[in-house]
């Protein structure tokens, strides 16, 4: 049974699962790998440091990723089991507790960009009664919309239970003024096969090419370039309660408007 058919998300994942969830290697790496890949469907500039938002960031798996580029990011996410964990493990993102179905809680054109692994999926569920999929879809997308900077981009990574809910997916983030589409990795791969959504704020682009089995060496060397980068970005880490460390996190909550 898929996760989203079992309970809410903010009662699945319990402070058992949550530590599950962190301590599962083959999970941990097929996060990191569809992270990476949402952060280069965001198409950043290099050598750039962004300000960024990472939607369900759970345990604070894909803001890792985030940090070995060099990035600010705030995280938010539903459960506050899974934050704890994230809070333990040090990750250097604010954390923010939040259902992204009631809106996201941000001021206007304050990210450069946002990704989302494995979270989308759970707001095509009605949770309770009163729930209702498509107007929380609706304010997700509108505030979404709203809380990126003009010209940036959104890319979402999500487990669709059928085609009708990346019908609905797509027609509401359209509805909210972006513009963009799905990309399929992998499509001929039952597992290997990846959906991501992106979005533009800035008018119509050309949708990033999907990744297929024709290019694995490709992703090889993408992926075996991210240990560099992080061993070589590890030793430049500020340490914790340094001045250096200090000044990154002013720069978090002014951006945040505290």
């Amino acid at each position: 049974m898929r996760p989203e058919n079992a309970l809410a998300a903010s009662m699945f994942y319990d402070d058992r699962e949550a530590r599950k969830y962190t301590s599962n290697s083959h999970m941990m790496q097929i996060q990191s790998e569809m992270a990476e890949r949402a952060l280069e469907l965001l198409a950043l500039p290099e050598d750039e440091s962004s300000f960024l938002l990472d939607i369900g960031c759970g345990s604070g798996l894909a803001g890792e990723i985030l940090t070995e580029r060099e990035h600010i990011w705030v995280g938010l996410d539903i459960s506050q089991p899974m934050l704890n964990v994230a809070k333990e493990r040090d990750v250097e993102g604010a954390l923010i507790l939040g259902d992204m179905g009631n809106g996201l809680p941000f001021r206007p054109g304050s990210f450069d960009g946002a990704i989302s692994v494995s979270a989308l999926q759970w707001l095509c569920y009605a949770e309770e009664k009163r729930q209702n999929p498509v107007k929380r879809l609706h304010r997700f997308f509108l505030s979404l919309y709203a809380c990126l900077s003009r010209g940036s981009r959104a890319a979402l990574q999500f487990y669709p239970d059928h085609p009708s809910q990346v019908e609905l997916i797509m027609q509401q983030a359209m509805i909210a003024g972006f513009t963009g589409g799905v990309v399929v990795d992998y499509p001929e791969s039952t597992r290997a096969k990846k959906i991501y959504l992106v979005l533009f704020t800035g008018g119509s682009c050309r949708l990033p090419v999907a990744l297929t089995n024709e290019c694995p060496q490709q992703n090889r060397v993408h992926y075996a370039k991210r240990s560099e980068i992080a061993q070589r970005n590890q030793s430049k880490k500020p340490l914790k309660k340094s001045k250096e460390w200090i000044m990154k996190k002013k720069v978090h909550a002014r951006r945040l408007g505290k």
